[in-house]
């Protein structure tokens, strides 16, 4: 027989920023393991796009476009889930925005705002919104994805890193008040993936070469293998895991 570790067939996964990159790939990877997604990001065209790739796969799939800094269609999306399949069961808060590059003495108050907002106050609006509802029905499972940035230091993407940690420990905080009804709230950190995002790292040569170089697998990494942990926080092989921080990064945080 088949393990049912990973199965994830009855539950609903509700999945920001899940048009490309690290965010699809968890996305798709939840509803290959038999749930069904809700698929989000900004653009309309592109959460349709998405939408209809993955019913060609013959997943189960809605799309809800939604900027998660803007509470009103936090709410909204929220709303369109549980009106669609009536629960959520698996919540992972993907979706973040990197607009400022340099000295955290020169970050202007607006971006700071911004970023913190996108980063890490849409992760508490969109847990309180969902996980009373997981605790109600006996258990939930939350993902929150953060970065290795959150837990090194850097010269130009302070800011970023700093939502990145608070990310962290919001999971951590989370995981002690909710654990108690059987919700469970965990956070990935992934070093360099080849994605959108990270495109000026990787599509240059010798940044790239740079990083391998200092990374034991000798390599960057791709979405799946975000996508194949998220799988395993939200299923029964990850049941007794809460409150941590999984680093996915070839090893760049142990050297």
């Amino acid at each position: 027989m088949p393990s049912t570790l990973f199965d994830l067939r009855g539950q609903v996964a509700l999945v920001t920023g899940s048009t490309k990159g690290i965010g699809k790939s968890i996305a798709q990877e939840l509803a290959r393991a038999g749930a069904k997604v809700v698929v989000s990001s900004r653009k309309a065209d592109a959460c349709e796009a998405v939408r209809a790739e993955f019913e060609r796969e013959g997943l189960s799939v809605i799309a809800k476009p939604c900027n998660v800094s803007r509470k009103d269609e936090v709410q909204a999306l929220v709303e369109t889930t549980l009106s669609t399949w009536n629960k959520i069961d698996i919540l992972v808060c993907n979706a973040a925005i990197n607009p400022y590059y340099g000295p955290i003495a020169g970050l202007p108050d607006e971006t700071f705002d911004k970023v913190m907002t996108s980063n890490v106050k849409s992760s508490i609006w969109l847990s309180g919104l969902v996980i009373p509802g997981m605790a109600e029905r006996g258990g939930g499972c939350v993902i929150l994805v953060g970065s290795i940035g959150g837990i090194l230091g850097n010269g130009v993407i302070g800011i970023y890193g700093m939502s990145k940690a608070a990310d962290h420990a919001l999971a951590r905080n989370l995981a002690v008040e909710w654990g108690p009804k059987n919700v469970r709230v965990n956070a990935i950190a992934p070093g360099l993936i080849k994605t959108d995002f990270a495109r000026a790292l990787w599509e240059d040569d010798e940044r790239r070469a740079a990083r391998e170089s200092i990374t034991p697998l000798r390599r960057i990494g791709a979405p799946e293998e975000i996508g194949g942990i998220a799988v395993f926080l939200a299923s029964r092989a990850g049941s007794f895991i809460t409150g941590q921080t999984i680093v996915a990064d070839g090893g760049v945080t142990i050297v």
